[in-house]
């Protein structure tokens, strides 16, 4: 019989093979991704599918150059990665301690963004943006998904991407962070970095805006909004083209949500049938919970 690696296994796993003592691992949290501690080295082992192995590889090449070019963002750990522990792969992180702090504030990430914008093209080579290219493979190999919920999100996809196509970026392309919002902003001695990069990529800036703006389904207020377009220097709303980009980040968000659901996490597959519900009746105001 063929024994299931779990999670905490490949980060156990992974961290010998790189030398790092794993007496101290703790788990911090698990969506996407399964995020542990590693206390007494200070880092953070992150444990995702291995299908995101190359992404992951780009996501460690990209910070690493941008920490060397003074933009602040997460800085990998100093071991060779990412290692492969299938059907995982890890990745290790410098820790950045958060308690006490509270989270940074939502417009502060504006100007992240201004700066990241800014630098000259990476010298490696970006994957093109993909809008609800994940989504797609999670929608058709659903176990949990109804048969009238596959139906419409296949075909609200298709909308949207039609949609996406049509659209002008006044932004114009560059390199971007792909899953640039708030909660991804950490606080350290110096300021506040910018983590999570799994889906850089060459695409419109304004992608890295839209996801701030999206944010109204959890709290995010008008003043927030305010604070984060002029620390970036351009306001968003003013472009026609943001209800096509929020509408492609909410379908997008459920991708971890219907994987969770699949492997029977209940409460994932109820947020997951709440948001689904909200999106079909139009509910532009309804706030979603995390899960």
């Amino acid at each position: 019989m063929k024994m299931t690696v779990s999670p905490e296994s490949a980060a156990r796993m992974a961290c010998r093979a790189s030398g790092l003592a794993d007496r101290s691992l703790a788990s911090l949290h698990h969506h996407a991704t399964s995020v542990f501690l590693l206390a007494a080295e200070g880092v953070v082992v992150r444990v995702s599918p291995i299908s995101q192995q190359r992404r992951l590889a780009t996501a460690v090449s990209v910070t690493r150059w941008l920490v060397a070019n003074n933009f602040p963002a997460t800085e990998p750990a100093d071991v060779p990665q990412p290692l492969a522990c299938e059907p995982y792969v890890v990745t290790f992180w410098r820790h950045y301690p958060q308690s006490g702090h509270g989270a940074p504030p939502s417009g502060r990430l504006g100007d992240l963004l201004r700066n990241l914008h800014s630098l000259p093209s990476p010298p490696m080579t970006l994957p093109r943006y993909q809008p609800l290219a994940s989504l797609k493979a999670a929608v058709e190999s659903s176990s949990y998904l109804a048969p009238n919920q596959r139906a419409w999100l296949q075909e609200r996809r298709q909308e949207l991407l039609n949609s996406y196509g049509e659209l002008d970026f006044p932004l114009e392309h560059g390199h971007i962070h792909g899953d640039a919002y708030p909660g991804n902003t950490l606080w350290d001695a110096q300021g506040i970095r910018l983590g999570d990069w799994d889906e850089a990529a060459f695409g419109p800036r304004e992608i890295d805006l839209a996801n701030t703006f999206q944010g109204v389904r959890f709290g995010r207020t008008s003043a927030e909004l305010d604070d984060f377009s002029l620390r970036y220097g351009y306001d968003i709303r003013q472009w026609p083209g943001l209800s096509v980009l929020v509408g492609i980040r909410e379908l997008h968000t459920l991708g971890s949500f219907i994987r969770r659901a699949d492997y029977g996490d209940m409460n994932a597959a109820k947020q997951l049938s709440y948001r689904i519900e909200t999106l079909k009746n139009g509910e532009k105001q309804a706030q979603w919970g995390a899960a």
